[in-house]
């Protein structure tokens, strides 16, 4: 390009170009790049022109030559499609007729910081640094799917929406960041698109605020990260899908809210992850979906627990904080799937592993009891017998105290109606106590039972109390054997 065809505006900056010198045009550092389209031509660039810079600028010996210009309103589409560029591209506080395109271009670095764009173009781009979108305003769909950054992506503040709303606003679907992906305060109305991108640090979305109600606003399915993934103090309004994601840190979604009412509103099934904290924010508007998931440490607050949760084969190795059984339960009971017996066995274990046996007791006296109600009519009848005598066999003491009071019933029924000894005068001494223990003991035999013989109602008596006393001595050394192998 000649020299001669550039306006004032575009000579400063082609001379600034080989040198790497930075020239802004802002009259105010109060400048809003969103009232670009009124800026005159003392600030306005066409796009060819960056282009023809880009790809063949001119250059000076001893000097890294850059694109480094602040404030201009760009006419035209910045197309780079395909191009490698081998210069830092720093468009900051730019105002963008048209969306840059930057389709499989490789690049040294790209910054459009606090810039007003219709959108971007950026499918399969590689970056050999970082990328920089930090409080910039998109109006359009940020389109980087499959792109390659070898450095860090930077959106924090960033605002991206698009008209209609039925395609993602913001597209990173296969892309592969080699540092963090940090968008803290990251604003956007429409669906954020993760699926099979890859992590190598942490991504932070922390007091992010996302909305699509009616869909996904986080849809990363098989996202893949390799630190933690923060997303405190944030707004999710549309379901959040982490189906088969792997997280090697930290889930942490703490003072967070997320709201998909009617559906599922965190959507983590076949998810690997280091640990999951929910805690201190409200509870979640819509389910809780963690079907298959693996999570070593599981911070779960009792009070964000909503309403409807999806738990089948769920497997964590640790539960905190440590909370009484009954504040645990109504989890369990809020199961969408109804009975799912394996989520009662997880919180048993995490119960036991830190020796709170009275806990995982409670969780399987209310394993049976929520068991009992998908069976027939005649099973659940059986059922209120065991759960009323001996507590399923998980109250020991109750069952004792069913001993001692058939031993008492039986003692005082047989002192008042001697029965007959089976051989007259060879018959020991008859003790009313110990025919009872005879009886209700199946073990022990004081030779009392073998040596008398009730007839009628009293022989009746004597067929309940042995049937009894096998169910609840059962139960009883069932019970203390448990106690002495944990010990």
């Amino acid at each position: 390009m000649e020299t001669n065809e550039l306006t004032a505006a575009e000579e400063r900056v082609w001379r600034a170009f080989p040198r790497g010198e930075a020239v802004d045009f802002r009259e105010t550092s109060e400048d809003d790049p969103a009232e670009g389209e009124h800026w005159g031509p003392g600030r306005t660039l066409r796009a060819e022109v960056l282009r023809a810079l880009l790809l063949d600028g001119p250059r000076q010996d001893g000097e890294i030559p850059s694109l480094n210009l602040a404030g201009a309103r760009i006419t035209g589409r910045l197309d780079l499609q395909y191009a490698t560029v081998d210069h830092p591209v720093r468009l900051r506080h730019c105002h963008f007729d048209e969306a840059p395109r930057c389709y499989a271009a490789r690049l040294r670095e790209l910054n459009l910081s606090e810039s007003v764009l219709p959108g971007l173009v950026a499918h399969a781009v590689q970056v050999d640094g970082v990328m920089r979108l930090t409080r910039a305003r998109c109006h359009g769909v940020v389109r980087m799917g499959g792109a390659r950054i070898t450095g860090s992506l930077y959106l924090e503040g960033a605002h991206v929406a698009a008209p209609g709303g039925e395609e993602p606003v913001l597209q990173l679907n296969q892309a592969a960041v080699g540092a963090d992906l940090w968008a803290p305060g990251l604003r956007t109305h429409g669906q954020i698109r993760l699926n099979g991108a890859t992590v190598a640090g942490s991504v932070n979305l922390n007091e992010a605020r996302l909305s699509r109600p009616e869909g996904a606003a986080l849809d990363a399915e098989t996202f893949a990260v390799g630190g933690d993934m923060l997303v405190r103090y944030a707004e999710v309004r549309g379901w959040t899908g982490l189906r088969g994601a792997r997280i090697a840190g930290r889930l942490d979604l703490s003072y967070t809210l997320l709201s998909s009412p009617g559906g599922s509103a965190l959507r983590a099934g076949s998810t690997t992850i280091g640990e999951l904290w929910l805690r201190k924010g409200p509870p979640l508007e819509g389910a809780l979906n963690l079907r298959r998931a693996q999570v070593e440490v599981l911070y779960l607050e009792p009070e964000s627990v909503p309403d409807e949760v999806l738990l089948g084969e769920l497997t964590y190795t640790s539960l905190v904080p440590h909370e009484p059984a009954e504040r645990r339960l109504p989890m369990l009971e809020r199961e969408r799937d109804g009975h799912v017996p394996h989520a009662y066995e997880q919180l048993t274990s995490s119960y036991r592993r830190v020796g709170d046996d009275h806990a995982a007791r409670l969780v399987q006296l209310a394993k049976q009891r929520r068991r009992r109600q998908t069976l027939p009519w005649y099973g659940r009848l059986w059922g209120l017998v065991q759960d009323v005598t001996v507590g399923y066999g998980f109250r020991p003491l109750r069952a004792a105290g069913w001993l001692l009071s058939l031993l008492a019933l039986g003692s005082v029924t047989y002192a008042l109606h001697h029965p007959q000894p089976l051989k007259a005068g060879e018959a020991p001494p008859f003790s009313p106590v110990f025919y009872t223990l005879d009886l209700l003991l199946p073990v022990i035999s004081f030779g009392q039972d073998s040596a008398f013989a009730p007839h009628g109602w009293y022989q009746l008596l004597a067929y309940v109390l042995v049937l009894t006393g096998w169910i609840l001595a059962t139960t009883v050394i069932a019970g203390v054997t448990r106690t002495v192998s944990r010990q």
